[in-house]
């Protein structure tokens, strides 16, 4: 059946085209939960798709490259938090300036890697298992980064909601003063909430550049860091929508390009536009209900944090 066949290939692609958005994201939902705001995350991503790649190259080794990825995105993440967390300037024009930094950096350490061919990460072929009508291929059809996705979303709902860890980063999030009064160290946990959306996002980077394409190209993550953040809030800084979130944004990519090959006459630029367009009308719908967001957003969101106070 070839719809059938064309139906499963269209679900394999979306949730291929979401796994870099659902690593970014719940990276920054970490972040964003310790009550910093980190908008650096396109260039975080940049930064671990270009490590993750010359790490391939050099060393043969897919693993090496998602270690390097991840520790690329974690070191860089770690001047924005020396910055803001240490240094106490702004969150947002940090961010800013984390994104632009890495854009040029990324451009500037890849420039010898473009054009260099890699054998990237493949799906996994499990006999028996794989050739099970439609649900083989569903379930046991992708690369182990699209499960590993799947681990990092129940680790991090689990974290947030059945450990004690998890509920003191919410509460340094929703008001860090009583939680310095309590005794917990409020810069300490928010650096390390720093640290691992920096390590998510190089991941979600390397996922792109090892996976997704496996190749280097200028500006690869094409604005996936922007739509990353949206989605948080799409998801009310909740990680199981961030992950149905994650797949319905590859999924509007992947019908857009679908459709195109189908036969229907439209424009290639239209097609990019459409995971933007749609991150758009998302936030507008969301933002009517602004008393949601407010209940939702933790408390101390964006708002610096004085150790003398």
């Amino acid at each position: 059946m070839p719809e059938l066949e064309t139906i499963i290939a269209i679900a394999l692609a979306t949730v291929r085209a979401g796994t870099p958005l659902v690593f970014a994201a719940l990276g920054e939902l970490i972040t964003e939960k310790s009550g910093v705001l980190n908008l650096g995350v396109e260039g975080m991503m940049l930064i671990g798709a270009v490590a993750g790649f010359a790490g391939v190259v050099v060393t043969g080794s897919i693993a090496v490259g998602l270690i390097a990825a991840m520790l690329a995105g974690l070191l860089i993440s770690l001047i924005f938090g020396v910055l803001t967390l240490t240094l106490q300037s702004n969150q947002v024009a940090t961010g800013l300036a984390l994104t632009i930094f890495g854009i040029g950096l990324s451009a500037f350490v890849g420039l010898s890697y473009i054009g260099t061919p890699i054998k990237g990460l493949q799906p996994i072929d499990i006999p028996g298992l794989t050739d099970i009508p439609v649900i083989g291929p569903l379930i046991f059809g992708h690369d182990l980064l699209v499960y590993a996705s799947l681990l990092v979303f129940a680790a991090v709902a689990w974290f947030l909601y059945k450990t004690r860890g998890g509920l003191i980063l919410r509460a340094v999030g929703e008001s860090h003063e009583a939680a310095h009064a309590l005794g917990y160290s409020v810069i300490g946990i928010r650096y390390l909430a720093v640290m691992f959306g920096g390590a998510m996002s190089g991941l979600g980077g390397a996922y792109l550049s090892l996976a997704y394409t496996p190749q280097w190209a200028e500006n690869m993550t094409a604005g996936r860091g922007w739509i990353a953040l949206a989605l948080v809030v799409f998801a009310t800084w909740r990680p199981a929508r961030v992950v149905l979130g994650a797949w319905l944004f590859g999924g509007i990519t992947i019908m857009g390009l679908h459709l195109q090959a189908s036969g229907f006459e439209i424009s290639s630029h239209l097609i990019a536009t459409l995971p933007y367009l749609a991150t758009i009308l998302v936030l507008v719908l969301i933002s009517r209900d602004a008393t949601k967001i407010r209940l939702n957003a933790p408390a101390s969101l964006g708002k610096p944090f004085h150790p003398s106070d």
